[in-house]
C-alpha cells in the first residue's frame, strides 16, 4: 500500500491595499524633508553670505564719492603686505609638517603595540583645548626670558636666539604646533578607526616590507582623507591666529591686518575677504589633490570570485550521497573498457 505523503498547500497571497486618495498624501511627507533641507541651507548660506556682501559694499562704496575700488588696488602696494603673507604661509606649511611628524607614528605605534595608552594619549593631545592661548603664550615668554639669563654661557643661548628670528620664527610654529594637536588629532584618530591598521601591518610585514615602507606606502594611503583634513584645520588655525604672535612681538598676516585696521579701515576689511578666499583657494586646492589621489588609487574587484577548478578528491567530498551512488556505475564501465580486447594487443 502506497504512503500518503502529505502536499504543501500554497500560501495565500497577501491582500493588495487599495489606492486611496492619501496615497498622494504620503508622496508629499516624502518630499517634506528635501524642502525643509533647502530651506535649512538657504538660511545658513544668507546667514554667511549677507556679512560678507556688506563688507564688500562697505569697501567699495564711499558715500558722496560713489563706488571705487582703491582699498584693493592699494593691497599689493601696501607696505608688509607680501612678507606677512609669505610669513604665514611658511609657518602654517611647517606647522602641518611638524604636527603630522609627531602624531602620525605616536598614534600608529599606540594603536599597533599599547592599545591601553590611547585614552591617556588622548587626554594629552585634547589639554591645548583647556589651556587658554594667553596661558600659553605667559609661559613662552617666561621661558625665554629666562633662557638667556641663564644659559648665556651654554651653546643653549643661540638656540634661543634662533627660535625667536624675526624672519622666521621657529617659537611661533612650535606654539602653533601645540594648539593645531587637538584637531590634528581627532582628524587622525578617525581615520584610523575606519582602517584595520593590525591586519594591514601584519600583511605588509610578511611580504617582507620594513617598517618605514608600511607606514610610507601602506598607512599613509588609507589616511588621505584625514591628513587632508588636519591639514586644512592647521592652515585655518594658523592664519588666524593673532594672539600668540601679536604677544611675542611678531607680525605674521593676522597680525598686520590688525595694524594696518587702525589707519586704513577699508583696506583691512579688504585684506580680510581677500584672506578668506586665499584660505579657501588653498583648501580646494588641498582637497583637490586629496581627491585627485584617491581617484589615482585602483579599487579592489567588486565582482564575483571566479569558481576553482574541481579536482578529484573535492567532487568525491562534495557530491555526498550522489557520488557514492554514481561510484558503482563508473566503476562498471571501467571493468568493462578493461575487459574489452585492445586491437594489436591480443
Amino acid at each position: 500500500m502506497a504512503a500518503l505523503t502529505p502536499t504543501a498547500t500554497p500560501a495565500a497571497p497577501a491582500p493588495v491595499a487599495p489606492r486611496t486618495a492619501g496615497d498622494g498624501g504620503a508622496g508629499r511627507t516624502r518630499r517634506r524633508p528635501r524642502v525643509w533641507r533647502g530651506a535649512v541651507l538657504l538660511v545658513a548660506g544668507l546667514y554667511f553670505l549677507v556679512p560678507l556682501l556688506s563688507s564688500f559694499v562697505f569697501t567699495v562704496h564711499t558715500p558722496g564719492q560713489g563706488v571705487s575700488f582703491t582699498a584693493y588696488t592699494g593691497i599689493l602696494s601696501a607696505e608688509g603686505f607680501t612678507e606677512s603673507l609669505l610669513l604665514s604661509l611658511g609657518l602654517a606649511a611647517a606647522t602641518i609638517v611638524l604636527s603630522l611628524l609627531l602624531t602620525v607614528p605616536a598614534l600608529v605605534a599606540v594603536r599597533l603595540g599599547a592599545p591601553k595608552l590611547g585614552p591617556l594619549v588622548e587626554i594629552v593631545c585634547m589639554l591645548p583645548l583647556v589651556v587658554p592661548p594667553i596661558a600659553l603664550v605667559t609661559g613662552v615668554t617666561t621661558v625665554l626670558r629666562w633662557g638667556p639669563e641663564h644659559l648665556s654661557r651654554t651653546p643653549l643661548y643661540q638656540t634661543f636666539l634662533a627660535v625667536q628670528n624675526e624672519s622666521f620664527p621657529v617659537v611661533l610654529v612650535l606654539a602653533y604646533t601645540v594648539l593645531a594637536l587637538p584637531f590634528v588629532y581627532r582628524s587622525l584618530d578617525a581615520g584610523l578607526r575606519a582602517i584595520d591598521v593590525p591586519t594591514l601591518v601584519e600583511a605588509a610585514r610578511n611580504c617582507g616590507a620594513s617598517r618605514p615602507y608600511v607606514i610610507l606606502r601602506v598607512i599613509l594611503p588609507n589616511l588621505r582623507s584625514s591628513l587632508a583634513g588636519a591639514s586644512f584645520l592647521t592652515l585655518a588655525l594658523v592664519l588666524g591666529e593673532f594672539t600668540i604672535a601679536s604677544l611675542l612681538g611678531f607680525r605674521p598676516f593676522a597680525v598686520w591686518i590688525v595694524t594696518v585696521s587702525g589707519a586704513q579701515a577699508r583696506m583691512s576689511v579688504a585684506v580680510s575677504l581677500l584672506s578668506l578666499l586665499i584660505t579657501w583657494a588653498l583648501l580646494l586646492l588641498l582637497s583637490r589633490a586629496g581627491a585627485r589621489a584617491s581617484a589615482a588609487t585602483p579599487a579592489p574587484p567588486t565582482g564575483p570570485a571566479p569558481a576553482a577548478p574541481a579536482t578529484a578528491s573535492s567532487a568525491t567530498a562534495s557530491s555526498g550521497p550522489a557520488s557514492s551512488t554514481a561510484a558503482p556505475a563508473s566503476s562498471t564501465a571501467a571493468s568493462s573498457t578493461s575487459g574489452s580486447s585492445v586491437p594489436g594487443k591480443e
